[in-house]
């Protein structure tokens, strides 16, 4: 897989090798920044997992663990026949936007089998990036109807991979019966300038969606 682009955007700050530059509310201790939680969810193999890595700041925090034959008839490779680990409980990493704005962002395992844990991670969340791939556009359906049922605002991103037809994103609004005041859009998880893009619209939408 392709290494992050390191684009930069206005209002972001861009990660730097060793020590991290300090941020104004870093150094003045009256000023609290502003934390917010989004979530990231999708179907098995996705790109949750390098949505998080293309865009943190730290390190993230990943709990990937070994594909084995346990798994054979029960995770589909199909798409992805070069995937050899799975997210097992959830991948961690932050973003500061417009120098005080914190975003935590919290991957959400993409199999069946770990869903009961989608409660707790999505608790005291803003919002959620649902990734989607239009080769098989059904992984994302559980994660639609998540988040459509407990009422979190969110947005559909969908996931571009090399090789895959490239859809317009009112195809796959259609595709999905996504409502129209949800924005939908193509981007590339593994560029640090799109994922960026998309987690601006998630964050105005959710502000849209719950302007208190």
């Amino acid at each position: 897989m392709d290494s992050a682009v390191s684009d930069a955007a206005p209002g972001v700050t861009e990660p730097v090798q060793g020590d991290e530059p300090l941020l104004p509310w870093q150094t003045d201790p009256t000023r609290a920044p502003i934390a917010t939680k989004i979530v990231v969810a999708g179907g098995f193999g996705v790109g949750k997992t390098t949505l998080v890595g293309s865009v943190s700041e730290i390190t993230p925090l990943q709990t990937e663990a070994l594909m084995t034959e346990a798994s054979e008839g029960t995770d589909d490779l199909t798409a992805t026949p070069g995937k050899t680990t799975t997210t097992v409980a959830m991948d961690f990493g932050r973003i500061t936007l417009d120098d005080d704005l914190v975003l935590y962002l919290f991957g959400t395992p993409g199999q069946q089998r770990f869903w009961f844990m989608w409660d707790d991670l999505v608790r005291g969340a803003i919002g959620a990036v649902v990734l989607a791939d239009t080769r098989r556009l059904k992984d994302c359906w559980p994660a639609l109807d998540y988040f459509e049922s407990c009422g979190l605002p969110y947005v559909v991103a969908v996931n571009h991979f090399d090789g895959s037809e490239r859809f317009d994103p009112e195809d796959v609004r259609d595709a999905l019966t996504i409502p129209a005041h949800i924005p939908v859009m193509i981007m590339d998880a593994r560029r640090r300038i799109s994922v960026i893009e998309t987690l601006l619209s998630l964050v105005g939408h959710a502000l849209d969606e719950t302007p208190e």
